[in-house]
């Protein structure tokens, strides 16, 4: 009788469909663990976040130069709106960047945590044992000894201090050395993977909880206090910051010097201030004062605050019909870094009027450009960046300045649609150097008194700064260890070859000559193991050699003997 299997004996049932489904999402998770976590693909994945951050690099950001980001739409008004849609003004934030962002962090964890293990485990076991054939190694030598295993084991241990060592014996009283040195390279290597890993996570966390704003500050005394996000001209908040609950500080800035080459170019920015942080303000203990100068900010309690650019104020002051004088000196921008010539907006209401509408037709705007150093013909321009010639070219406007209207309105400019409704009116034209005025057809004085100089500061707030600052050393720390320190093996075997035999002190009898073998293993492709490994022959076997080699064809490792061309070291 015979029967036929449905399935061979040697095969497993299939599966039924539910658990089938289950074991093969199972090993694609598995599989795609692997391959994210490996070596390979957090190098190449580092690799890509550093070709991302790369248009960073050359393009500007609207986070901390919205201004150049405008000047780049005027400049490029086809290429602007296409690198806009894929977030390239804002490229730090953008998902995709954030996504290789995390993956290379968890590439880096799972691939870091097995291989620290690892190296713990090694750093623990005892070092490989002597193979089984010296001579098949790249660097070996052998000679004889008049001394016992024991002595010659001796001297090894004492010639190869600082090595770590394992003493073993064999039958027929074969005693071997094994040492091995340059542990400290894996170390560095992990070092820098694990400092590279605290540098993310510090970034991250100085992206979440910090934040940095920006604030234009006459430089005549005036204070700014770090009090809430309406201090700042733009804030640019961290994830986890909502501005209600930033660090007190407040900041006086009394002078600010520029120094610049006869060609115009600067040579130095400094700015005198007066600081006062949290615990001076509820003490009310006097100010601190300080510098701030170029690429040296100002730190104290987890704050700095950078100096990051200046311009020119003109002062005027306003004289109205009935006497009444309003003085007033509001920041101009630059137009020309070179040059600094500037352009703005002094807005003046009338004193004394209640009627809303009155007064919106009685509002009085001085725009026009400003020249520190002005090349005196018609047109106003400047030829030098300092205050050596102000001069002004006024253009006087009155009527509705739009303030009221609700929208949002620039402090350098006028609202050029009220221009253009003639609601707002040129009413003179005229160029002002200091100590000059000009009459309006209403009687009305206005007098060009003087240049004040205002400095844009920028206060940065970074919880992680000294977390990234130490992980940032170690990471250098790491690397010099990675590519400085050589991996090397060194085996000693000592065998028993002199028939006569000798009493020691203790009362053993030991041999009384021995034949002695030598081999030598780097780890690394550097060069200079040779030279050390002939150092070590000299003092093990001075005068002795029988044979020596130092570049064998490859072999075989099982047949060379454990440890020869692997194992963690």
């Amino acid at each position: 009788m015979t029967q036929t299997l449905k399935s061979p004996p040697d095969e497993s049932p299939e599966p039924p469909a539910g658990r089938r489904w289950w074991r093969d999402l199972l090993a694609l998770a598995r599989n795609t663990w692997r391959g994210l976590t490996s070596m390979r693909t957090a190098l190449i994945l580092l690799f890509l976040l550093a070709l991302a951050a790369l248009p960073g690099a050359f393009l500007p950001q609207r986070g901390p130069s919205p201004q150049a980001v405008q000047d780049y739409f005027t400049a490029h008004p086809t290429l602007a709106p296409l690198l806009d849609k894929i977030g390239i003004f804002n490229l730090f934030s953008t998902p995709w960047f954030s996504a290789v962002y995390l993956l290379l962090f968890i590439s880096l964890v799972g691939c870091l945590v097995p291989r620290t293990w690892e190296q713990i485990q090694g750093l623990r076991a005892r070092t490989v044992a002597v193979p089984r054939n010296l001579s098949r190694l790249p660097h070996h030598a052998a000679g004889t000894d008049p001394r016992s295993p024991d002595d010659v084991v001796a001297d090894t241990r004492r010639r190869l201090r600082g090595w770590k060592l394992d003493v073993r014996e064999e039958p027929d009283g074969v005693r071997t050395v094994s040492a091995e040195r340059g542990a400290l390279r894996e170390v560095g290597n992990l070092v820098f993977h694990m400092s590279l890993l605290a540098l993310l996570i510090g970034i991250a966390v100085g992206k979440l909880f910090g934040y940095e704003g920006d604030v234009i500050v006459m430089a005549d005394g005036s204070e700014f206090c770090n009090s809430g996000i309406l201090s700042y001209d733009t804030f640019r908040p961290g994830l986890q910051v909502d501005g209600t609950n930033l660090d007190p500080f407040c900041l006086d800035v009394d002078r600010f010097d520029a120094q610049y080459r006869p060609d115009g170019a600067p040579e130095s920015y400094r700015a005198d201030v007066r600081y006062s942080d949290a615990a001076q303000i509820a003490d009310g203990a006097a100010p601190t004062p300080a510098t701030i100068q170029v690429n040296d900010p100002l730190r104290f309690d987890g704050e700095r605050v950078y100096l990051i650019d200046h311009g020119y104020a003109p002062q005027f002051t306003v004289t109205f019909p009935d006497g009444q004088q309003r003085t007033q000196a509001i920041q101009w921008e630059p137009v020309n870094p070179s040059t600094f010539l500037s352009q703005g907006a002094t807005k003046f209401d009338r004193p004394g009027v209640t009627d809303d509408a009155t007064r919106r037709r009685t509002q009085l705007a001085i725009t026009g450009l400003f020249a520190p150093t002005s090349s005196g013909g018609g047109v106003v321009t400047s030829t030098y960046p300092a205050l050596t010639a102000p001069e002004v070219a006024a253009d006087v406007y009155r009527g509705d300045l739009g303030l009221d209207s609700g929208k949002g309105q620039s402090i350098f400019g006028i609202d050029q649609s009220m221009v253009d409704q003639g609601r707002l009116v040129r009413v003179d034209r005229q160029n002002l150097v200091p100590g000059q005025s000009l009459t309006l057809d209403d009687g009305t004085t206005i007098r060009f008194d003087a240049v004040k100089q205002w400095v844009r500061l920028q206060v940065s707030h970074d919880p992680a700064q000294d977390a990234v600052l130490v992980a940032a050393i170690a990471l250098l720390v790491g690397i010099t260890l990675s590519l400085t320190v050589k991996r090397r093996r060194f085996w000693v075997r000592a065998t028993p070859t002199a028939p006569g035999a000798r009493s020691t002190t203790d009362g053993r009898t030991v041999a009384a000559g021995s034949s002695v073998e030598l081999g030598g293993l780097a780890r690394t492709d550097q060069a200079g193991y040779g030279e050390e490994f002939d150092r070590l022959r000299t003092d093990l076997l001075p005068d002795r050699p029988t044979s020596r080699h130092e570049t064998p064809p490859r072999t075989d490792p099982d047949e060379a003997g454990p440890g020869d061309h692997g194992g963690s070291g």
